[in-house]
């Protein structure tokens, strides 16, 4: 999963599968903007363009990413959004592509309920699926697994949330990908009934010889307009070669 979405996911997970709730679907479409040199003498820009798909049922969150990649830059960039990979070595030659890239799918299991006091602790599974074109530098074009834990704590308006996850890579014709932890650490925090902002830090090590660790640090303001709809704005910066250097996104997301 991508730095960003594990960030927001972990502070929205924030007692949505407490206490057996009812059945409850909902589906979101955001856009992120953003740009860096990831390591090379040419900015990479990307737009990507999720739908997300969740169904809470209980203690259960299943999810589906169907994302639109649109990609302009070097070819040591591959992929987008939550699932891009910096590979260095590769043709520099600047080109710009569009189209699927690859759908993700999880699901969680809440086995603490934060409100029975302390931590509340989620555990989860996630599959990238080759559904990207590799060969226009959209996808790996192999499949990916993780394995997570998302943990919350909150203290009155404000929940302390981090994750703690292990990636199975699938090894692209441009080589080996090393399979590796990640997590995040951060706090969100209620300014109203409806409202609220947070900070995220993000780090993966790097996956491929020569390459770069991810990270990054994010900043989020998500508000309810209504019980079924929410919105949710960010920006990041990133650290190091393997993240952007900068950028912005929204989520729009409408429960039925």
């Amino acid at each position: 999963m991508h730095p960003i979405q594990r960030s927001l996911a972990a502070a929205a997970s924030c007692c949505i599968v407490a206490g057996g709730a009812a059945a409850q679907t909902s589906v979101g479409v955001g856009a992120e903007y953003t740009t860096g040199k990831f390591g090379a003498t040419e900015s990479t820009e990307t737009i990507y363009v999720p739908v997300v798909v969740k169904h809470e049922a209980g203690l259960w969150v299943l999810k589906a990413t169907i994302p639109y990649l649109h990609l302009s830059g070097p070819g040591n960039v591959v992929g987008g959004g939550p699932d891009r990979i910096v590979i260095p070595g590769v043709d520099d030659a600047r080109r710009t592509e569009s189209g699927m890239g690859d759908v993700v799918a999880s699901a969680f299991y809440n086995i603490k309920d934060e409100r029975d006091g302390g931590l509340g602790i989620d555990l989860g599974f996630k599959l990238k699926l080759p559904t990207a074109d590799e060969q226009r530098g959209l996808g790996t074009g192999e499949t990916d697994y993780a394995f997570q834990a998302d943990f919350f704590r909150p203290f009155g308006a404000t929940t302390l949330f981090g994750s703690i996850g292990y990636r199975i890579y699938g090894d692209p014709p441009a080589g080996e990908l090393r399979d590796v932890p990640y997590g995040s650490i951060g706090a969100s925090h209620r300014m109203s009934g409806n409202s609220s902002i947070g900070v995220a830090y993000d780090f993966r090590p790097n996956i491929v010889a020569g390459g770069a660790d991810i990270s990054e640090l994010t900043a989020f303001w998500s508000h309810r307009m209504s019980p079924q709809w929410k919105v949710q704005l960010y920006g990041l910066v990133g650290f190091s070669d393997a993240s952007p250097d900068a950028g912005a996104g929204l989520m729009f997301e409408r429960r039925f």
